[in-house]
């Protein structure tokens, strides 16, 4: 019987790196349709075809590491002659420009169709490139769907000029259209729908399965708290964007307000519903932490916990505020010589940044007014209110 004898053979030319132990009768022959480069054929007697051959690949690369994909040429030079910012784009999504096919010119007939000028093209396209991947087809479908919710194709327009995310992001058309319907079956109007579409577009490109699940969970809440009109309450609640949360982030600051601020089911139900909604959207852990520094601030001036409570209700909004923001606006006004009284009584004022309120104390001060006594609101009013106000105060002093 003829023996066989291995031996080790190496190419790297195409693969970077190819090794193979076969047998020394191993005939080698060029082809294209293995891994693009070589492939290898055997020849054997009919005594040796009988008897098992050992085959090994140890290891095959088929790209240089030091190596980077090309981009696509004349993809770079149609969206420099359509006015795009490809340096932004680059940042923004950089794969885009390794596709071999996309539809920039496709998609600027058909934006310009609806009313989008060039330039209005080219900020979508520069913002979110991997607008050009959408075909024809796909952005005619999603334009009629979402004209079920616009009233019409210049305002859509208007919101891919400054949000293009929020029509690109999906391409998923039969996703969007269940969530729309599922939306309006809940109770929600073509207005709320509108906002959420331009400001939380997320919630359209969630499963219909997540979005049933939200729901379920606040018509169960709402009927736990005794309100007995679960289509009101989802209403009331889908003002900020609570789709795009998860059911357990809201059940845990639903439960922190409960509990910080001693509310029965009615108080807490008006404030979920109110002013508080938005605080269902923050990360509970920092929900937490911002009121324990509100607490120790006010507490280091003297403030009793009752008075904290009662600021961070009457505007909860405060809980936005970031530790050291909410700490310098305090001893701002502070140092201005507004009292802390004031300020719990006036809360809104801490919505002003630092250089507006020390202009607007100093403006008022050059008025001949006495902060002590006046009433601080203004220093948060508009801009156009808060001048006829101090225009006012002058002719008086």
């Amino acid at each position: 019987m003829q023996s066989l004898s291995l031996r080790q053979t190496s190419t790297s030319k195409g693969l970077n790196y190819l090794t193979i132990m076969a047998p020394r009768n191993l005939w080698h022959m060029r082809s294209n349709f293995l891994f693009g480069s070589r492939c290898w054929m055997t020849r054997f007697s009919a005594e040796i075809i009988f008897k098992s051959v050992s085959f090994r690949l140890f290891g095959v690369k088929c790209h240089n590491a030091d190596s980077e994909p090309s981009e696509n040429e004349d993809l770079l030079n149609n969206l420099l002659t359509m006015g795009v910012d490809v340096d932004m784009a680059r940042k923004r999504q950089p794969g885009v420009f390794h596709r071999m096919i996309t539809n920039e010119q496709d998609l600027k007939t058909f934006l310009l169709s609806k009313g989008a000028s060039k330039e209005v093209i080219a900020s979508i396209i520069s913002r979110y490139p991997r607008a050009i991947t959408r075909t024809p087809e796909n952005l005619s479908k999603r334009w009629d769907l979402w004209r079920n919710i616009v009233t019409s194709d210049l305002e859509i327009v208007n919101i891919l000029e400054r949000s293009p995310e929020s029509f690109f992001r999906s391409n998923n058309n039969l996703n969007l259209e269940n969530n729309i319907k599922f939306l309006y079956s809940v109770g929600l109007t073509r207005k709320c729908l509108c906002r959420l579409l331009t400001n939380a577009p997320r919630t359209f490109s969630n499963s219909l399965d997540l979005n049933k699940q939200m729901v379920d969970f606040l018509q169960a809440t709402c009927l736990s708290l005794g309100h007995n009109d679960p289509t009101d309450f989802v209403r009331k609640i889908f003002k900020n964007f609570i789709l795009i949360q998860s059911t357990k982030r809201v059940k845990a600051n639903i439960e922190f307000l409960q509990s910080t601020f001693n509310l029965n089911s009615e108080e807490l139900l008006v404030l979920i519903c109110g002013p508080g909604a938005e605080i269902l959207d923050l990360s509970n852990d920092y929900a937490r932490r911002s009121y324990t520094n509100i607490k120790k601030k006010l507490f280091s001036l003297e403030c009793t916990e009752e008075e904290v409570q009662k600021f961070v209700l009457s505007y909860p909004d405060m809980i936005f505020l970031a530790e050291k923001k909410f700490n310098d606006k305090i001893d701002c006004l502070l140092e201005e010589n507004v009292s802390i009284s004031q300020i719990i009584e006036n809360p809104r004022v801490l919505d002003s940044s630092i250089s507006t309120l020390k202009s607007r104390i100093r403006e008022l001060v050059n008025a001949g007014c006495n902060l002590s006594t006046l009433n601080i609101s203004l220093l948060s009013w508009s801009k156009k209110r808060y001048e006829a106000k101090l225009k006012k105060l002058s002719r008086l002093a």
